[in-house]
């Protein structure tokens, strides 16, 4: 993949494109439903549940939203169809408004990263895309290949450092995770290195063998590192859509997660999954990954979100 700026396209537009399947599966077929109805009958709440549903958005989080547009409706005397579009925006932007946190980075030395995360979801991906992110930002970057359940998984993040120009520490296939971490965190503090983002494994033999794992290299980020990690990354696969709140509530038990990168939002109509993240698990969503070059990788603004949606 090659690296390179697309600045005169804008931030904006650019999420506002990864969200372009999204949007024509949402509003688009809302606006449908709207110009087809002559009335906020049964039937045009019963359509549009199903749009949301379809949508990703998830049948708990899609029934709170309708009950507020039926709320809204009989309180303020609503008649017109036309009329739900602003109440579902507004709604939406209320909801989402509430996830806003900046990143969390060590008042001094170095801040550490830990991502976490099940194969297959572009976590390696994601890893080099926030390394070249912070990199450009005039930040001294250093990656830990944590996975070490994997040789692939050494040898693609030993490419990608490669790639974006970072330092990376690694050991060999099957080595001792947390000892990866631990030389990794100590060449961070030699080097005087900015950030130091960490892969962790994917799949163990079990769900309990790979939390564990992680929980393990947590305790060595803790000992040594004072507030550390400063944020545990979650990345998930847009596409994938409810199946992705299921993933992110185990990781919450076991690994402490803080926030949650989505990828492949650009590819998927399943965007609606951003609100059912919020909704049903108040997690913030710090990066969607928009596309596949290396600075793809968007800071999710929730403000930018809804105008994507909407505007």
């Amino acid at each position: 993949m090659d690296i390179y700026w697309k600045g005169a396209i804008g931030i904006f537009n650019r999420i506002r494109q990864g969200f372009s399947k999204t949007r024509q599966n949402i509003v688009s077929k809302v606006e449908s439903l709207i110009k087809s109805s002559r009335s906020l009958d049964e039937d045009f709440f019963e359509e549009l549940e199903e749009i949301l549903i379809a949508s990703d958005i998830g049948v708990l989080t899609t029934q709170e939203l309708v009950k507020e547009l039926r709320r809204q409706v009989k309180e303020n005397r609503i008649s017109r169809p036309e009329e739900v579009k602003d109440i579902l925006k507004n709604h939406i932007s209320n909801t989402m408004s509430q996830i806003s946190q900046p990143l969390r980075f060590a008042a001094q030395g170095t801040t550490v990263f830990l991502v976490v995360g099940v194969n297959g979801v572009g976590k390696t991906t994601t890893i080099a895309k926030l390394a070249y992110r912070f990199k450009s930002q005039g930040k001294r970057v250093m990656l830990a290949a944590g996975d070490t359940f994997r040789a692939a998984a050494i040898d693609q993040l030993q490419i990608w450092a490669d790639r974006v120009g970072v330092d990376i520490i690694k050991h060999h296939a099957g080595a001792d995770p947390a000892a990866v971490v631990f030389d990794a965190l100590k060449a961070a503090k030699a080097r005087k290195i900015d950030v130091l983002v960490i892969d962790t494994a994917g799949r163990l033999h079990t769900k309990t063998n790979l939390m564990e794992e992680i929980a393990k290299v947590r305790r060595v980020i803790q000992r040594e590192v004072e507030d550390g990690p400063h944020e545990v990354l979650l990345v998930l696969d847009a596409t994938t859509g409810q199946y992705a709140v299921s993933q992110a509530r185990s990781f919450m038990e076991s690994t402490g997660v803080t926030g949650i990168v989505l990828t492949k939002l650009d590819g998927t109509a399943k965007g609606g999954i951003v609100i059912s993240l919020k909704n049903q698990l108040n997690l913030p969503v710090r990066f969607v990954g928009v596309g596949e070059k290396v600075d793809d990788l968007q800071q999710f603004v929730p403000e930018d979100f809804v105008r994507a949606l909407f505007e």
